[in-house]
């Protein structure tokens, strides 16, 4: 019983309906250490015959055994596995692979075994010493001679140490010395007990090994022993075998791509383009909502719900203006308020009636949940500022609350009891243009008129000390304490309730919220309160910012689009152009899934690369705009953030595994034997 055996071999091929036989029964015993040649002319079915053996052809009758067991030719993983343990193959063009150097043609088969990194960087430069090569390991096989790269294809072939060798036409492309030095290896091998068959036309060949075996016409004509077989037991396999793994395939697939960087870069640049327009996008977006989110907050604190009383007759959507004036136009974030208020209302109603928060009513805000603090706000309007004989002019007055940022105060601090924060336009410029400055620290006399709890007319007169100035971005803040404000209430008998409170959450999350619920609340049935948040307006204003951002990244994703499409064309022609290296790894015993795993990876590849040149270009883009505009805004409006960067990566990476699918499909479905015939 030989160690690898044919039974009853038919094979055929169609051309529509009409078949060719090649094959026509044949049965043909091997063993080891033999040295058998397969003679006859073209279109015998030599080829056919080999790869048959080899594993590669699965459209056959008959059976295949190797060493008792015989091949399932149904099962790819199978046969997968036969040509990585036990086939080697040495072609007659070659076919070593161009982006790899000499070493690393011979070390590909080894990367299937489990030897470690040292035992196969050791066989590898064993088998190039062994076929003369060892001052040619880092060439490339287009820095070699026709001999050169069949000695190289015969290392690889030997490289797994696999029993059986196939040799198809291994000296067709030599010239006789490089012939007879390839015909001594091959009697060699045999020699050391493995099984070498090689498919000739050549007679000389054919004459060099132990055995002859003639086809003709898809049948066995004759045998001829030529000498014996080498008398030697099997061999033991140097090493155990694995399926490639994954790392591998990624390290062959990033050395193409630096061997066709040319063609590679400009789609990296193109698809980096288009990366970097969406993150140069989204970080303005961001940039903008930040800057936006600034000011507002100068103005008015985030956690401060601005609340004031409906007035009869007042509609929801009038109570809404009436309050936004509060905030808006003057407020206690501005320095106005009640007059402000109060205008809104007259507008809108006809009335001239300030409303006013009663105890129990403010009693009822505190006791809300999420609420930390309540504060009265007093508004009062032409109010007269001197400094001793000298008018500073009239302007509303208005109580200091949380409401109010201190950034605002542009020297001195926020006043305490008997003591005034003034505007800087409105008043201390009054003062003086140039030296506005010196008003801090110095008395000045308030006045108004106004009329106490019994309804009696007051005049208020009172001298305080200028504890600051303001400079508001909007509107004007001149402002006392509440301890102040008190203290007159208590003096001249004034009324307690305010015009106005504000109500302080406990977070800024919850302030959207506690503006609704304020908004809803009832005093005997009615609706008594109406309430105004600088969140709702941010809301507002982030959610068209997002949305502007949202279009203009999207018109730059178009861009993308066409990046996916040059990235398929080029997976496409470089699944054309490694055809026959696709013919080679498949014949060396790669799977499928190895074969997708190399052109995804490329691809995926492709998308990282942009992906990391996008982000560097939109970083240096976005640092050069964020000097020039901060000069104008005094804030970096483009802010690139964690985010951005993830979603530009995750772009990349779908776009590119999405381009790569249908090219590595087409890659992977690849016949192993029209693959090696591709020219």
């Amino acid at each position: 019983m030989g160690y690898l055996e044919l039974h009853d071999i038919h094979k055929s091929y169609y051309l529509g309906s009409e078949e060719f036989k090649v094959l026509k029964g044949i049965d043909l015993s091997f063993e080891l250490g033999e040295f058998v040649s397969i003679l006859g002319e073209s279109g015998g079915g030599k080829s056919t015959l080999m790869n048959i053996i080899g594993g590669l052809d699965r459209n056959f009758t008959g059976s295949v055994t190797v060493n008792g067991e015989t091949l399932n030719h149904r099962d790819t993983q199978s046969l997968d596995r036969y040509r990585r343990e036990t086939v080697g193959y040495i072609y007659q063009s070659y076919n070593l692979i161009s982006h790899l150097t000499i070493y690393e043609n011979v070390l590909i088969s080894l990367e299937m075994t489990t030897m470690d990194r040292q035992a196969k960087h050791d066989r590898a430069m064993q088998l190039l010493a062994d076929v003369g090569l060892t001052e040619q390991v880092h060439k490339y096989p287009n820095q070699l001679s026709g001999g050169q790269k069949q000695r190289v294809a015969i290392a690889r072939a030997l490289a797994s140490d696999p029993k059986v060798i196939i040799a198809d036409e291994p000296t067709g492309a030599l010239d006789e010395q490089n012939t007879e030095e390839v015909l001594q290896i091959l009697n060699k091998i045999a020699a050391d007990g493995r099984l070498v068959i090689a498919v000739t036309h050549s007679q000389a060949v054919a004459d060099s090994g132990t055995r002859i075996v003639h086809l003709v016409d898809g049948h066995l004509t004759d045998e001829v022993q030529v000498r014996p077989k080498a008398n030697v037991a099997q061999p033991e396999q140097l090493t155990g075998f694995r399926k490639l793994p994954a790392m591998v395939a990624y390290k062959t697939a990033f050395k193409h791509l630096k061997h066709t960087m040319n063609w590679n870069a400009l789609i990296i640049a193109g698809t980096a383009i288009g990366l970097f327009a969406v993150m140069l996008f989204l970080g303005l977006g961001n940039g903008l909502k930040g800057y936006i989110n600034e000011q507002v907050n100068k103005m008015v604190n985030p956690q401060i719900v601005t609340v004031t009383r409906k007035t009869a007759g007042q509609t929801t959507k009038n109570s809404r203006a009436s309050a936004a004036a509060n905030q808006q136009g003057g407020g206690a974030a501005m320095g106005g308020g009640a007059a402000a208020q109060a205008q809104a209302a007259q507008s809108a109603t006809g009335t001239t009636t300030t409303a006013t928060l009663t105890d129990a009513q403010i009693a009822k805000l505190k006791k809300q949940a999420h609420v930390q603090s309540v504060e009265k706000n007093y508004n009062t309007s032409d109010v007269t500022y001197k400094y001793g004989n000298k008018k500073l002019g009239t302007a509303k007055l208005t109580t200091w609350t949380s409401n109010n940022h201190t950034s605002t105060i542009k020297v001195g601090t926020q006043p305490g009891k008997n003591q005034i924060v003034v505007d800087k336009k409105t008043l201390a410029k009054t003062y003086s243009s140039k030296n506005w400055r010196k008003l801090l620290g110095k008395k000045i006399t308030v006045k108004f008129t106004t009329k106490n709890k019994n309804g009696k007319q007051v005049t208020v007169n009172k001298t305080l000390t200028v504890a600051g100035i303001t400079d508001a971005t909007t509107g004007s803040v001149t402002a006392i304490s509440n301890a102040t404000e008190q203290s007159w209430i208590k003096q001249y008998h004034l009324k307690s309730q305010p015009d106005t409170v504000i109500v302080k959450a406990t977070n800024r999350n919850y302030t959207k919220s506690l503006t609704t619920k304020i908004g809803k609340l009832k005093v005997n049935g009615k609706k008594v309160f109406s309430a105004t948040s600088a969140s709702s307006m941010i809301a507002t204003v982030n959610q068209y910012v997002n949305l502007a951002t949202v279009i203009l990244a999207a018109i730059a994703a178009i861009s993308l689009v066409v990046s996916a499409l040059m990235i398929i064309v080029t997976m496409f022609m470089s699944v054309s152009s490694r055809t026959k290296e696709i013919g080679v790894l498949r014949a060396l015993g790669e799977s499928k899934t190895d074969i997708r795993r190399l052109f995804t990876s490329e691809s995926l590849m492709i998308g990282l690369a942009s992906a990391i040149i996008g982000t560097g270009v939109a970083y240096a883009v976005a640092y050069g705009l964020n000097q020039v505009l901060y000069a104008i805004a005094s804030y970096n409006l483009i802010q690139i953030e964690p985010q951005n960067i993830i979603l530009t990566f995750g772009l990349a990476l779908v776009i590119s595994l999405f381009a790569a699918w249908l090219p590595a499909r087409k890659a992977a479905r690849l016949n192993p034997i029209d693959a090696l015939a591709a020219e």
